[in-house]
C-alpha cells in the first residue's frame, strides 16, 4: 500500500493513541507523547465527522485530563499544533497549556535570551502580492510549498517555487475571502531548495 506522508503521520498518531488509550484502560497515566497523539488523534476524528474549528479545538482540549499524565508532562508539552482538514480546507488547530499549566523550571522549560534570533538569514527572499479569490477564508501555514497551496489563492505561482512562507514553524498566514495582502517567502533549505 503506498501512502502520502500525511497519512503516514496519521497512522502514526493513530497507534500512538492506541497505546494511549491501553495505557489509560489499565489505570495507568499518560507519558507526553501518548498524551499529544491522544488529544491529536480525537481532534482528526472530530475533523473528519465534519466538526467545526471550534468543535475540533475542544475535542483536543478535553481529550485527556490534567489528572491522566505523568508528572512533567504539562512541562514538556506546552502546546500542540495540528493540520486537520476542515470543510473550508486545511487549518492550523493550536492548543496551549493542553495539559494544565507546566511550572517555569520543569523539565522541558523554556528560558529565552535577550536580542532577536534572525530566522536563516542567509537564504533568499522574495515578496509576492496574493489574493484570496474564495468566498472562504484560506490559511497557509509556514512551511507548506507556497507554489503549491489552494488555486484560489491568485499570484506568481513560477516566482514561488521553491519557496515557502518566510514564518517561524507553526506559523500560518490567513486571507479572507477577497482579500489581497503582501507575503515575504524565504527559499526551502537542505537539498530541496538548492
Amino acid at each position: 500500500m503506498r501512502l502520502t506522508p500525511t497519512e503516514e503521520d496519521r497512522l502514526r498518531i493513530f497507534g500512538a493513541a492506541e497505546l494511549a488509550r491501553r495505557t489509560l484502560s489499565r489505570g495507568l497515566r499518560l507519558n507526553a507523547p501518548e498524551a499529544i497523539a491522544l488529544a491529536c488523534d480525537e481532534m482528526h476524528m472530530a475533523a473528519r465527522g465534519g466538526a467545526s474549528y471550534e468543535e475540533v479545538l475542544e475535542a483536543g482540549r478535553t481529550a485527556v485530563g490534567t489528572d491522566q499524565v505523568l508528572d512533567g508532562v504539562a512541562d514538556l508539552a506546552q502546546e500542540i499544533r495540528l493540520e486537520v482538514r476542515l470543510e473550508d480546507g486545511s487549518r492550523l488547530v493550536v492548543i496551549r497549556a493542553p495539559f494544565g499549566p507546566g511550572s517555569a523550571d520543569g523539565p522541558g522549560a523554556v528560558r529565552f535570551a535577550e536580542g532577536d534570533v534572525p530566522l536563516v538569514p542567509d537564504r533568499p527572499r522574495i515578496t509576492l502580492t496574493v489574493t484570496n479569490t474564495s468566498e472562504r477564508p484560506i490559511r497557509v501555514s509556514s512551511h507548506f510549498p507556497f507554489a503549491e497551496v489552494n488555486t484560489r489563492l491568485t499570484f506568481d505561482r513560477d516566482a514561488a517555487r521553491g519557496f515557502r512562507l518566510d514564518l517561524p514553524a507553526g506559523d500560518s498566514v490567513r486571507w479572507g475571502p477577497g482579500e489581497t495582502r503582501d507575503v515575504e517567502l524565504v527559499r526551502f533549505g537542505g537539498s530541496a531548495g538548492a
